[in-house]
């Protein structure tokens, strides 16, 4: 089961005021979104957990600037309606941004103003998962005041007088500099000694660190098996091989439809398959290096094809735990727009 936003965040925030009211650094925010487990080149002892549990502290990374840019009152702490308006951000798939865009774009210049974006964001939050029963990016019988579309993002987009319009790209562009973060922010943690690469058992832990705990077990026994593969001991894996696999995440969808396709028609899936779907359906480049990781994980019988359904469903995992929204939420939304628009024209929609 997932835990609710208020557990998550009760979890990572570590700063408790005198009157008790608990609050995240952008650090806590990072640990709380980016799932990772110790890098195997430190010496960090877990004693006392749970194998594959993870907890308050383990991001080992230098703090982002991007990440401070969700402290709306510049008082260096994230408030719970902060940490919502971020995953709210997280979960907005750009198709489906644009076109809550196009709709609240009543001139049809590509820009909206402050007002029209609060209503985006407000029917945004009202489909996802997390923000839909914090809707106005409270906790459960706190009183906070403020909106949750107020403060230092919503002033990095239209200045500090509010007075200046969005740009559709400006935004889109936000979120892709976003989701890039994340990955650059993971990425660092696990290059414990700044090398600029990760050993192949952090890769592996990297993909199977959102992994469900009835099967991660079985999935840690086989990244702990890197160790003794000569053909990957003096492997190192870059940043860019790094970052062409967190794109391949992003089209999960395609990418696992051509998979499953392939392997039900020919009845195995080779690494030179694997290959050719992210290449060929996603556009994303997989170096034999990243391959022989992947399929190391999950061949599980050993006899050189890949395990479709575990590789997938541990991606997929990961994909709804940093708040992908149903596809139900999403025509909801756009239902919503619809209303909230005053039934404008559908090709206009469609443009």
């Amino acid at each position: 089961m997932r835990s609710p936003p208020e557990k998550v965040f009760e979890y990572f925030a570590s700063f408790r005021t005198p009157e008790g009211k608990l609050f995240m650094t952008p650090e806590d925010l990072m640990r709380a979104v980016v799932p990772v487990f110790p890098p195997s080149e430190s010496n960090l002892v877990r004693d006392g957990y749970l194998r594959g549990e993870r907890r308050p502290g383990e991001l080992r990374c230098a703090p982002s600037e991007f990440f401070m840019l969700f402290d709306m009152n510049n008082d260096g702490l994230i408030s719970f309606k902060e940490y919502i308006f971020f995953v709210t951000l997280l979960s907005i798939p750009e198709s489906s941004f644009s076109v809550a865009f196009k709709m609240f774009d009543i001139d049809c210049n590509g820009e909206i103003d402050r007002e029209e974006f609060k209503r985006v964001m407000a029917l945004m939050r009202a489909h996802n998962r997390q923000g839909a029963v914090h809707r106005d990016g409270l906790r459960a019988g706190l009183r906070i005041g403020g909106s949750v579309e107020n403060g230092g993002l919503v002033e990095c987009f239209f200045g500090k007088d509010g007075k200046e319009c969005l740009q559709h790209e400006k935004f889109v562009q936000f979120l892709r500099s976003l989701h890039d973060e994340m990955v650059r922010l993971e990425f660092a943690h696990y290059d414990y000694k700044s090398r600029g690469t990760i050993s192949p058992k952090d890769f592996a832990l990297s993909m199977v660190a959102s992994a469900d705990m009835r099967h991660l077990n079985k999935l840690l026994d086989r990244v702990d098996e890197l160790n003794n593969d000569s053909n990957l001991s003096n492997v190192r894996v870059t940043f860019e091989e790094f970052k062409n696999f967190a794109e391949l995440r992003k089209q999960l969808q395609p990418f696992s439809l051509a998979l499953f396709s392939y392997g039900k028609a020919n009845g195995l899936l080779t690494k030179k398959d694997f290959q050719r779907a992210a290449s060929q359906v996603c556009g994303v480049a997989l170096t034999d290096n990243v391959v022989e990781i992947i399929f190391h994980v999950f061949d599980a019988n050993r006899d050189g094809s890949l395990s479709s359904d575990e590789f997938v469903r541990v991606l997929q995992k990961r994909e709804r735990d940093i708040a992908q929204p149903t596809e139900a939420g999403i025509m909801d939304f756009l239902s919503c727009c619809w209303n909230c628009t005053n039934n404008r024209s559908i090709a206009r929609f469609l443009s």
